[in-house]
């Protein structure tokens, strides 16, 4: 008795309800309202001491009789059909939490059957909405199209609450399948918005893309976030840019390459992406663009994905040009001058990026500038010109960092290190130069002793300072203990291991180092071992083993050249390798010229040329090709040429004083004068020295003492001279 009772009421319940649903004007918010309103019938119908959870009498229903008397319930309404009835009740298990449940009901539905009707009842609500006319009822009515459609939603998050993404996001599919196929131009404005339909594609639409990630289906998880941003589904301005910034991220972070798009409607000189890479930039671009519109919120991250993007591509020009677009506020000023800084620097555009810090550095306000004076200071310290300035700013540093912090304190003494050797290269005395590179030393030796010795970048330092100022056991014993606690890792360890034996004339050992070097390395990282060992060989003697090794790192290059010549410029070997390739063939040149091999050098200098038709290599090389034929004139006039296109080039300025010496020109001081500019640009070059001592020698007189100082200092640097500089 006590169970007809509640079964009597159920029905009653469910008729209220189906009215509701056809006769308001509002049906999904009346339906909204029936939903909590069915909650609360059944809980005045239950006994309060037993029945107190609103979940407990559809519970108990489910549990005593089974879906199939529910149903028989449902359908003894009268004014709901089949389908919509249970619909309704799965999505009323759905809030409720019974995830389970809700999908058995929703598993009833035969949805496949009613699809094309759904599509026809969609079509005529927009051919309606066009005409604004109603004469033509639908076949299904359109508040059955919305329950089912939210039916098929729900479906979908209850399979992926189960965890079955696949299915999920087959069943989101069907959503905006049956939308394309109904509305193959797209949803017309506020479409089914008096039905709350609307919302549910778009849910559908955003929802699809994150079942497929969630599923393990990259390339599905692509295809649909593209079929998002371009079908148009009525999305709203923020969804739209939730979508791009997902799709970005996933593009930029997912591991997976997908197809470029085929977007037939475009426009013939449309850009389209070629790779992950560059789509996520395109969208991260019309993010950018919609924030200083001010079209939607702005979002921080979106900046700092688009860093990321631009960098990994290689494009920190265009970066630095996003920056410098941002609207005023957006970043601190501080930081703004740091971030378009490090593009430019990265982009080589060191005084670019050095005049914008300085900007900032006028105000003095150290404390708060730490930053911007570190990354000056690098800068200053790569350059000649301004390694003074880096000193300055590395110091204003050091004074500004309060103690406390030996990690931080031992950064600011290696780029003070490094801006102090620099600059004790170009000191004006020797007196000064000595003390400068003391200085260096025990600035290195405290920044060691602070990071316990386990610092690569200061142990690197230290030894190739060493090495510079041929305190070449210092500087081997350091760099094998860096070569140790790498475990290998970095080539440039290697490298200086190699020169340094090198100037110790221990060549065997330097090739060898190499070697091992060799056997460790990809094959894109060969090209300065190979150079080295190129270098070694011809410092043995070994002329034609060096020919070898040469070919072979052409080989290399070209390799480089050819793979990576399409896309963005992603690890491309373009201005790195042309670089190399001319002064292999330089060092080529030059070798053939010593084994008296002029056509061979010839056809090196031809090379150069066509690489770099203004390359002062390529001068320099032919002046040495006229100068060992005898004809001097010609050998000057192409190092004047080379002089002019590189006022610092150091063999040049060495031949042309060589040049003028042969042929007697007096005064001689001229050709002083470059001997003299070429030790102001390389103190440590022996070739240099060993000339200015046979200037002093050929004045005779007061000038002996001179010339033997000149010949010392030049056996000692060739005694201790590398195969290849160690800078």
């Amino acid at each position: 008795m006590e169970g007809s009772k509640k079964r009597g009421r159920f029905s009653i319940f469910t008729r209220w309800m189906s009215m509701q649903c056809l006769c308001s004007g509002d049906q999904m918010n009346r339906m909204d309202q029936v939903v909590e309103s069915s909650e609360a019938v059944v809980i005045k119908d239950g006994p309060t001491s037993r029945h107190s959870s609103p979940n407990f009498v559809v519970e108990q229903r489910i549990n005593n009789a089974g879906i199939e008397e529910v149903e028989l319930s449902l359908q003894g309404g009268g004014s709901l059909n089949y389908e919509e009835a249970r619909a309704l009740l799965g999505r009323l298990e759905y809030q409720r939490g019974h995830i389970e449940e809700a999908l058995r009901v929703f598993d009833g539905i035969n949805i496949s059957t009613l699809v094309p009707q759904m599509k026809i009842s969609i079509a005529r609500k927009v051919r309606q909405q066009k005409s604004l006319s109603h004469s033509s009822s639908p076949v299904m009515p359109f508040h059955a199209v919305n329950i089912l459609m939210e039916t098929m939603y729900l479906k979908a998050m209850a399979l992926r609450d189960l965890g079955k993404f696949e299915d999920a996001a087959h069943e989101c599919s069907k959503i905006l399948d049956i939308v394309e196929s109904a509305l193959p131009e797209g949803l017309p404005y506020n479409f089914g918005n008096d039905f709350n339909l609307n919302e549910t594609i778009c849910k559908a639409a955003e929802l699809l893309p994150e079942l497929w990630k969630l599923g393990g289906f990259p390339v599905e998880a692509i295809s649909s976030y593209r079929r998002a941003l371009v079908c148009n589904w009525n999305l709203d301005g923020n969804t739209i840019a939730r979508l791009q910034k997902d799709f970005a991220v996933f593009l930029l972070y997912s591991g997976c390459e997908a197809c470029p798009p085929n977007l037939q409607s475009q426009l013939n000189d449309s850009f389209i992406p070629r790779n992950n890479l560059e789509e996520a930039i395109l969208l991260l671009l019309v993010l950018l663009m919609k924030f200083n519109l001010k079209r939607i919120e702005r979002d921080p991250t979106v900046m700092h994905h688009l860093t990321f993007a631009l960098s990994v591509s290689g494009q920190l020009k265009p970066l630095a040009h996003q920056f410098e677009e941002l609207l005023p506020g957006v970043l601190d000023n501080r930081e703004w001058v740091y971030n378009v800084a490090l593009c430019y620097l990265a982009s080589d555009d060191d005084l670019a990026a050095l005049n914008l810090l300085r900007r900032v550095l006028k105000s003095g306000e150290d404390k708060s500038n730490l930053k911007q004076l570190l990354l000056a200071s690098k800068i200053c310290g790569e350059s000649n010109e301004n390694a003074e300035e880096g000193v300055l700013y590395a110091r204003r540093a050091l004074a500004n960092l309060d103690g406390g912090c030996e990690q931080m304190e031992a950064v600011v003494d290696l780029l003070l290190g490094i801006s102090l050797s620099k600059q004790a290269r170009y000191a004006t005395t020797d007196s000064d130069r000595a003390s400068q590179q003391h200085e260096v030393l025990e600035i290195l030796g405290n920044a060691r002793k602070k990071m316990l010795g386990r610092d690569f970048g200061i142990m690197y330092n230290l030894s190739l300072e060493n090495a510079v100022q041929r305190k070449l056991d210092a500087a081997a014993r350091i760099a094998k203990k860096l070569l140790k606690l790498e475990a290998g890792s970095e080539l440039k360890t290697w490298l200086l291991i190699a020169r340094i034996m090198s100037a110790q004339k221990r060549y065997e050992d330097a090739e060898c180092i190499v070697d091992a070097a060799l056997d460790q390395a990809g094959k894109w990282c060969q090209g300065d071992l190979l150079q080295t060992k190129a270098k070694i060989q011809i410092a043995e003697g070994q002329f034609k083993k060096a020919i070898e090794t040469y070919t072979q790192l052409l080989a290399v290059i070209q390799l480089r050249t050819k793979s990576f010549g399409a896309g963005i410029s992603v690890l491309q070997g373009t201005k790195a390798d042309r670089s190399m390739e001319v002064k292999i063939w330089y060092d080529l040149a030059l070798l053939y010229l010593r084994m008296s091999q002029w056509k061979d050098a010839e056809l090196c200098v031809s090379k150069i040329r066509a690489i770099s038709p203004y390359s002062p290599l390529a001068c320099h090389a032919t002046g040495k090709l006229h100068e060992v034929k005898g004809l001097l004139k010609e050998a000057l006039q192409a190092y004047s040429t080379a002089l002019d296109l590189e006022p610092k080039h150091v063999p040049s300025l060495i031949s042309t004083a060589t040049v003028l010496r042969q042929r007697g020109e007096k005064p001689l001081s001229s050709a002083r004068c470059f001997l003299t500019d070429a030790l102001r640009l390389d103190r440590t070059n022996h070739a240099a020295w060993f000339n200015l001592g046979l200037l002093y020698e050929d004045e005779g007189g007061s000038s002996a003492l001179e010339a033997a100082e000149c010949f010392k200092a030049a056996a000692l640097l060739e005694e201790t001279a590398p195969a290849e500089p160690f800078r």
